[in-house]
């Protein structure tokens, strides 16, 4: 029968491995079995549903800064494809090579935030847990990090007070910008460094590229002003670094 087997064992009818060394043979090496009606749905069905949690998980742990609908998406979509993968290819190496190169791809050329794609091995790890039929383990994985989640998601774990920002200033050839802005930014910032300094507009203006770490409750907008003061009212860009969630040591 399907469910003759405990919670956390495999649905799918594996006669041949009663042993532990002989699943982690016919793993890796033996062709799957047959697989009836009943197993498919409830193999698949059961990664669509773990694939739709974590996509409700996802958006929890990000309502602060936002997230695409299509990452939403793609969080529902992916376990229940490396589901189906890994039930009708013939071996389980074999199944992961190619699911892995599926969800992946795109990661190889586009950069994304750690969090997203350990979100993808997330929606991975369910979907793998339910092609082989161990719908069991699935659950209780998606339960147990799931609650760690939002628990440190919550308490706002490992988080910083200070944001490492970078500030460029935007100034004229004939101002000596040694020394200028240093009161300002003893001010306003924890730390501050010049990394770089070029010219722009054919050599008619000067940018000061300075790597600065400013508390969250700085008025940003008081900083600017004191800044465009000082450099004659031009451009100045006051620039997130991609992942703000990094702590920077000095």
């Amino acid at each position: 029968m399907l469910f003759e087997s405990d919670f956390f064992g495999s649905i799918l009818d594996r006669s041949d491995s009663s042993s532990a060394a002989n699943i982690i043979n016919n793993a890796a090496s033996s062709a799957s079995t047959a697989i009836n009606s009943k197993q498919f749905f409830l193999c698949v069905g059961a990664a669509l549903i773990m694939g739709f949690l974590i996509s409700i998980i996802y958006m929890i742990t990000h309502r602060k800064e936002g997230y695409s609908q299509s990452y939403v998406l793609t969080m529902i979509m992916l376990p229940t494809i490396v589901a189906l993968i890994l039930l009708l290819v013939n071996t389980t190496a074999g199944a992961l090579s190619l699911a892995g190169a599926f969800t992946l791809v795109r990661f190889r050329s586009v950069p994304g935030d750690p969090r997203d794609i350990a979100y993808i091995f997330y929606a991975m790890a369910t979907g793998v847990a339910c092609g082989a039929g161990y719908i069991g383990f699935s659950i209780m994985f998606f339960i147990i990090l799931a609650a760690v989640l939002i628990v440190l998601n919550e308490v706002n774990f490992g988080g910083s007070k200070k944001r490492h920002m970078t500030l460029k200033i935007t100034i004229p050839e004939n101002l000596d910008y040694q020394g200028v802005f240093d009161p300002l930014l003893k001010r306003y910032t924890s730390f501050y460094k010049l990394r770089r300094v070029k010219t722009t507009n054919f050599g008619t203006l000067f940018e000061l590229i300075y790597s600065v770490d400013v508390y969250d409750d700085m008025d940003q907008k008081k900083f600017i002003d004191e800044l465009r003061a000082l450099n004659g009212n031009m451009t100045i860009n006051l620039v997130f670094f991609r992942y703000d969630d990094k702590i920077y040591e000095n």
